[in-house]
């Protein structure tokens, strides 16, 4: 009898075993799947971002230091890395290929790549990102000595230019707008430099000008208009034009007078808006957080930086062609703006 209630203790153990055991085998099956969906432990909450910006003295990088600033006061044990690099088509091959978790770029670049077509034309398609918010317009600004000259676009034919960085949003728009002026192959000589190198050589007259796409006041341009007299070349009417026909991004835009030091004329010129992205393997909640960060610090994002911010909800929305993050579509769902996923 005491052997048989024994039997009956030692079934009932394993049985309550196997029930606990599988119980537990459930709960990290469920865990599984939500790190998998992206909805559990992400980059938030493992305390690390990688934040693809630009250049120094950039506009994306300065925006890129004083946000993660504001992140990282937010998120009590978050680091953000400010990461330099060349520009929008850097970011945007290192957001699809996982090494950022955030980026910049231009909208004009950021519908290429993401669609393959025009500058990535038979290229492979970035993916692996989405939208969470138009932040300003950049400017198409081209700049040379007060003393060289020149005072067209024209005016540089022969002429050694700077079109930006490799990898940069500036090189697509420079080589657009020289194709449109017929300034192209051998007819001008194009340099790629970053900022910094680029402004000591216009100060020493190695070369002739500089192309810059970024918002305005641009931070190294305001530096050298302080050291150097420079001039701001216009586009005129007829190319802006041809210009937004080649290139649905574009958007007429004016320098206002007294921008810059000694700037005392209007520039007629192009835009196109810059969008801060997210990679697709950040969760929900965290896009969600960030994206309610930007528009909850808009005015101290404003006092640090000298560009105008376009940041409210209907404006960060306006003109972006790819899919919005869930997380950035839930905060805007919850302000009466409804944007595509998918």
């Amino acid at each position: 009898m005491k052997n048989q209630t024994k039997q009956r203790k030692k079934g009932s153990d394993r049985k309550n075993r196997c029930i606990l055991l599988s119980a537990l085998a459930a709960v990290l099956l469920a865990a599984a799947l939500i790190l998998a969906t992206g909805c559990g432990n992400s980059s938030l909450d493992t305390g690390k971002i990688r934040f693809g910006t630009a250049g120094k003295g950039a506009v994306y990088n300065s925006f890129g230091r004083v946000f993660a600033g504001i992140l990282t006061d937010e998120y009590n044990g978050l680091t953000i890395d400010v990461k330099n690099t060349e520009g929008s088509a850097a970011n945007l091959r290192l957001l699809s290929g996982g090494y950022l978790n955030l980026a910049i770029s231009q909208a004009d670049i950021m519908n290429d790549a993401y669609n393959g077509v025009n500058s990535y034309q038979g290229k492979t398609q970035l993916r692996g990102y989405s939208a969470i918010a138009a932040l300003y317009t950049e400017v198409c600004q081209i700049v040379v000595r007060a003393d060289s000259g020149i005072k067209s676009i024209n005016d540089l034919t022969g002429k050694t230019v700077i079109i930006g960085e490799a990898e940069s949003g500036t090189a697509l728009n420079a080589r657009q707008i020289l194709t449109a002026y017929g300034l192209t192959g051998s007819v001008v000589k194009e340099k790629q430099l970053d900022y910094q190198e680029a402004t000591e050589q216009l100060k020493s007259k190695k070369i002739d000008a500089i192309f810059c796409t970024a918002g305005i006041q641009t931070e190294f341009l305001e530096n050298l208009a302080k050291s150097t007299k420079i001039r701001f070349l216009s586009i005129d009417e007829q190319q802006r034009g041809n210009l937004k026909k080649i290139n649905t991004s574009y958007i007429d835009k004016t320098i206002p007078a007294g921008t810059y030091t000694g700037q005392d004329k209007a520039v007629k010129t192009l835009g196109v808006k810059s969008v801060l992205l997210a990679s697709n393997k950040l969760s929900t909640h965290d896009v969600k957080m960030i994206t309610g960060a930007l528009f909850n610090n808009k005015k101290t994002l404003q006092a640090s930086l000298p560009i105008d911010l376009e940041l409210n909800p209907k404006a960060a929305v306006s003109g972006i062609k790819i899919p919005f993050h869930m997380g950035a579509a839930v905060y805007y769902k919850e302000h009466g703006i409804h944007v595509r996923t998918k």
